[in-house]
This record gives C-alpha cells, sequence and structure tokens, in this order.
C-alpha cells in the first residue's frame, strides 16, 4: 500500500481532546506526587489542595474525554446507538461523591471509601438497569395520509416491548438531536496531511536552492456549509412518555400535529429515551426509523377565496348549459328553440311563450390552472396566498358534480386532488414560460389563477375562463 499518495484525514476536535486529556492527567499525576511529598512534610494545607486538585482534574478527564473516545473507538454503530445526557441531579450526586473522595484521602477513613464505593457503585447499577430498560423495544409511527396546513390531526406511536421476563419503567419517545456538524453552519474542521517537498532555503529561486528533500504538509480543510433553507423542518418536536410497557406487550398514544405552513416536513430519526431508576443519567437509544410528510396548503371554508364562488360557478353553468338532463333555468322562447323544450305550465301562468334550459352534464368540465410566478414578481405573503387560492378552489370543485383536471407549471398531469395538492405543497417560483400562453383552448372551463398583468391573457381564454389576477394585477 502507498502511504505517500494517501490523505490522512484527522478530526481536529478528537486530537484536541486526546492532547488535552493528556495534559489534564500529567497535571493530576504531578499534583498526586506534590501531595504525597507535603504529606510527608507535614504541611496539611498543601496535602489537602493538591490532592483535591489532582482528583478535580481526573474526574474532569473522566467525565469529559475518556467516553468521547471510547465512543469513537466503538465505530459508527456504537456511537450512534446510545447518547448520554447527565442529569441535574446527576451533577448534584457527582458533587457529593467528589466531596466524599475529597474528605477519605484527606482523612484515610476507611468508612468514608466505603461509602464512595456505594455511590459509584449506584451511578453503574443505573447506568446497566437503563440499558436493559432500552433493549428489547421496538417503534413504529404511523403518520396521516392527508395533512392541511392549519388543521389539526393525529399521529400514532406504538412502542413494543419484546423481551419475555422484564418490562419497561419510564420510557419516552424522543426527536433526536440535530448532529453538531450538521446544524446549517461550518461543520468540523478537519486538519489533512499532504505529501509535499522541503527546500531551503525557500527565498531563492527553486533552481538555486541547496536541498529539496520529501516533506509533510499539515493544512486545514475548510468546514462545508450546509445553507439552513436546505434543511427540512423536523415532523415531531415534542416527548411522548410512556409509563409502563408489560413484557411481550404494546403500548400506544395518540399525538396531536398541527403545521402552520405548507411543505415537506423529515424526521431522520427517533431515540427511546429513560431516566430510570435514579435519574443521573438521561440515556436515549437512537431508532433508524426515518419519516416523512408532505403538508399541503391550507384549505378552509372560511377563506376569503370562497367569495368568488357564487359568481364563479354562475360562469361555469352558463358555459356548459344545454341539452341534458338536469334543469338550468326557464326563460323565454326564442326562435332558435326546439318547441319539445317549451314548459306548457310555466306558460299557462306567466301567458307567455317559456322554455326549459337543461345542464350538459356529460360536458361539466373544469380545469384548475396555477400559473406560477417567477421570483420578486410577488410578496412571499402573496404568492403563499395564490398558493392557498387555488388549493381551496380546487379542493371545492372536487366535491362538485364536475369532471376535474389540473394545470401547472411542471405538473405531471392527471386528475387526482391530491396530486394537485402535493404539488402545492412543494412549488415555489421559478423562472420559466407561463403555462397560460401554452393553454390550448378546449371543452374545459378554466379557473385560471394568475399573477400576470389583464392585458397579457390571451383573448380566446376569456370567453371560457374565470381569471383570478393576484395582488391586484392587471
Amino acid at each position: 500500500m502507498n502511504l505517500f499518495g494517501q490523505q490522512i484525514v484527522i478530526e481536529r476536535a478528537a486530537w484536541v481532546r486526546f492532547f488535552g486529556a493528556i495534559a489534564g492527567l500529567a497535571l493530576a499525576f504531578v499534583a498526586a506526587i506534590y501531595s504525597t511529598i507535603s504529606a510527608e512534610a507535614g504541611n496539611v494545607l498543601a496535602t489537602a489542595i493538591l490532592a483535591s486538585l489532582a482528583l478535580l482534574l481526573a474526574g474532569i478527564v473522566g467525565l469529559t474525554t475518556l467516553p468521547y473516545l471510547a465512543r469513537r473507538l466503538g465505530g459508527n454503530r456504537i456511537r450512534d446507538a446510545i447518547d448520554y445526557d447527565i442529569t441535574r441531579e446527576g451533577l448534584v450526586y457527582l458533587g457529593f461523591t467528589l466531596l466524599a473522595g475529597i474528605a477519605a484521602l484527606n482523612t484515610g477513613n476507611n468508612l468514608l471509601f466505603i461509602v464512595i464505593a456505594a455511590m459509584l457503585a449506584a451511578i453503574v447499577v443505573s447506568g446497566m438497569a437503563s440499558a436493559a430498560i432500552l433493549r428489547g423495544l421496538e417503534l413504529d409511527v404511523m403518520l396521516p395520509e392527508h395533512v392541511f396546513a392549519g388543521s389539526p390531526v393525529q399521529a400514532r406511536i406504538t412502542l413494543r416491548n419484546c423481551r419475555r421476563w422484564l418490562p419497561s419503567f419510564s420510557v419516552s419517545v424522543v426527536p433526536l438531536r440535530p448532529n453538531r456538524n450538521s446544524r446549517g453552519g461550518t461543520r468540523k474542521q478537519r486538519l489533512i496531511l499532504d505529501r509535499t517537498t522541503f527546500t531551503f532555503p525557500w527565498w531563492v529561486p527553486a533552481e538555486r536552492r541547496w536541498i529539496s528533500l520529501p516533506d509533510w504538509r499539515l493544512r486545514r480543510m475548510p468546514g462545508s456549509q450546509r445553507p439552513e433553507a436546505e434543511l427540512s423542518p423536523p415532523i415531531f418536536s415534542g416527548d411522548v412518555y410512556f409509563p409502563y410497557i408489560s413484557t411481550h406487550s404494546t403500548a400506544g398514544a395518540s399525538v396531536q400535529m398541527n403545521f402552520s405552513r405548507r411543505g415537506l416536513f423529515r424526521q431522520e430519526g427517533f431515540g427511546v429515551a429513560t431516566r430510570f431508576p435514579f435519574s443521573f443519567l438521561k440515556k436515549t437509544r437512537r431508532m433508524a426509523l426515518a419519516r416523512e410528510l408532505i403538508v399541503y396548503p391550507a384549505v378552509s371554508p372560511e377563506d376569503s377565496s370562497f367569495a368568488i364562488l357564487p359568481m364563479m360557478t354562475g360562469e361555469f353553468e352558463a358555459f356548459m348549459r344545454g341539452r341534458g338532463n338536469d334543469l338550468y333555468r326557464i326563460r323565454e322562447y326564442q326562435p332558435e328553440d326546439s318547441w319539445r323544450h317549451v314548459d306548457w305550465k310555466a306558460t299557462a301562468k306567466t301567458g307567455g311563450l317559456k322554455v326549459r334550459e337543461f345542464t350538459r352534464e356529460d360536458e361539466r368540465k373544469l380545469r384548475v390552472v396555477f400559473d406560477n410566478s417567477t421570483p420578486g414578481m410577488l410578496s412571499e405573503g402573496d404568492y403563499e396566498s395564490a398558493v392557498a387560492l387555488a388549493a381551496s378552489l380546487a379542493w371545492h370543485f372536487s366535491g362538485e358534480a364536475v369532471e376535474l383536471s389540473y394545470t401547472a407549471p411542471g405538473y405531471p398531469g392527471g386528475s387526482d386532488i391530491y396530486d394537485f395538492l402535493g404539488y402545492l405543497a412543494l412549488v415555489q417560483p421559478a423562472v420559466g414560460a407561463s403555462v397560460v400562453d401554452e393553454l390550448e383552448v378546449s371543452d374545459d372551463y378554466n379557473l385560471i389563477v394568475t399573477a400576470r398583468p389583464r392585458g397579457s391573457i390571451p383573448t380566446a381564454l376569456w370567453a371560457c375562463s374565470y381569471i383570478v389576477f393576484v395582488n391586484g394585477s392587471g
């Protein structure tokens, strides 16, 4: 294997912690030696200070550096399996343990050493018990299929205890914390060892240098950037608590969710956490269970867009009136009307010739058109209002006795309402040709939501379309 052609990648944080631990342990060792010398010299104050310093430095290294390095040596699987967080109670307990250790070192009392051993054993027992509680648990998260912004929905979280003998106590399902190197800013800085050439003297031209030897160069690789906009917001943000799960049983809980805006929401993973039994540590087991949820735009009957529906319905039915089975209206007779449609009862009552007019059921076709705007054409609020308007109108007419179709830039087509709502959930302003210019005149009646000026709409569309201009265009 050619080592000269390789780049050795070193994580700076790991090396800083390693050398910091070495320095801390070296200082603790020196302090311990001098405390022994001070004790032999009879200097009690110096002995107490140095012994306390040695114990404090060793405790800091043990709590901050050794677990971090141990997780790294254990590999990615072990590192990502369990997270440890010390609680406030645990900090207080460790403080009392440290004080008891200092007192034991200063007095040499065997009873205090026994007390310290019992206190440390309690920490070990707590870690073993919490690990046993978290093992054997299976998690399932069931999300609703269709979710609208602003409308509360219910999700279902289920925990199953697969163990045969041991139940689980005080378990919570929590969202995983994002990794510190992926929160949208600069990731961890790394050092790269590259092969180079050592030359001397370096201030003269290359052909006049005396020495030229193979060498290595340590350089810093800048951390990559991850814009915050690329991060999808999480689905869950709270905890779901399960006080007790019996052996070979399942416990479930319903979670109410309410999303304030449309878009894609993603949960990269979940955690099963517990503080059982003594609450010294909060131990979280990572569960590889990713979920995605598309939130549709808000659809509400109270939306102001529904003020146009009576006018829209009238124009649509006027466009589609003709011979059919559903009575549209009774009107005055005109020369081109057939005598078969004369309503004799209405004629007798009014004294004038009346005919019945029917809707053409076979041609009640409506096409909802969303003309996406270019970036900067509309403010963010106006754009979201346009998307919500298109979604609300499409949702309203999907419940009517009409044949619906949808047209939008980049929309693959289809008559399924949820496909169109999914498109509107993710759409953003984009540069491109207006879909209105490419709209073909057909038997469909068009409902167009656009930000274009009124004068730029093709004349042929006015007779068979109801056009909603966003932000007072035109």
